[in-house]
């Protein structure tokens, strides 16, 4: 797309802290290598577009250099922050459009396509609650707000701002991994790892 320079931007958080909603069925050591292995899969799926990682922990950082992508460093400043800082570092840069994509994506395929000129992109979660991956330019007056119900409060100040926006609903995107309900998903258990715990294959 002439004029277009996009980057995929994943904000990654301590893998030791990760997915404390799934203690019931994993074990620390089994979460922490499950947010590795979806978060790679997210960078993978990048391509070849740039990826950066926004981060405020020296592991993290460390494991995002090793596959390839840029450190972007936001210390304590919480989610929501640390992307609306990092989309403002990156269009200072000069990166015209940005693809925000959550590191527990276990399906996450080509986001090339979700990035079109001057449009607001929201791909919603399977409940049509979260908002799991954000397409925009990085010039565009919009502020992230993720937490419960941010699909929805994304998509109402767009409205109100008068932003052109698109809502894309995608079955694989929109796939992610927070509760135990959702490593029992059909289409997440067809891409665990062997070596996880819930694996069906591991259960027989």
């Amino acid at each position: 797309m002439p004029g277009v320079n996009a980057v995929v931007l994943v904000p990654v958080k301590a893998f030791a802290d990760a997915k404390a909603r799934l203690a019931s069925v994993l074990g620390d050591a089994q979460r922490e290598r499950l947010a590795r292995w979806t978060s790679a899969r997210v960078l993978a799926a990048a391509g070849e577009l740039p990826t950066y990682v926004a981060c405020d922990d020296e592991q993290v950082a460390a494991w995002a250099t090793e596959h390839g992508a840029s450190i972007l460093w936001h210390p304590g400043v919480g989610l929501n922050a640390a992307v609306n800082d990092s989309v403002a570092e990156l269009r200072d840069a000069g990166v015209t459009d940005v693809i925000v994509a959550h590191g527990d994506l276990p399906r996450a395929h080509s986001f090339a396509a979700l990035s079109q000129p001057g449009t607001l992109t929201l791909v919603p979660d399977r409940h049509g609650d979260g908002t799991n991956v954000v397409a925009l330019p990085t010039d565009m007056k919009f502020r992230f707000s993720y937490g419960p119900g941010s699909f929805q409060r994304h998509l109402g100040s767009a409205i109100a701002d008068g932003l052109s926006v698109r809502v894309r609903r995608d079955p694989l995107l929109a796939l992610d991994i927070d509760t135990p309900s959702d490593l029992a998903h059909p289409f997440v258990q067809e891409v665990l790892p062997a070596w996880l715990q819930t694996n069906p294959a591991n259960q027989r």
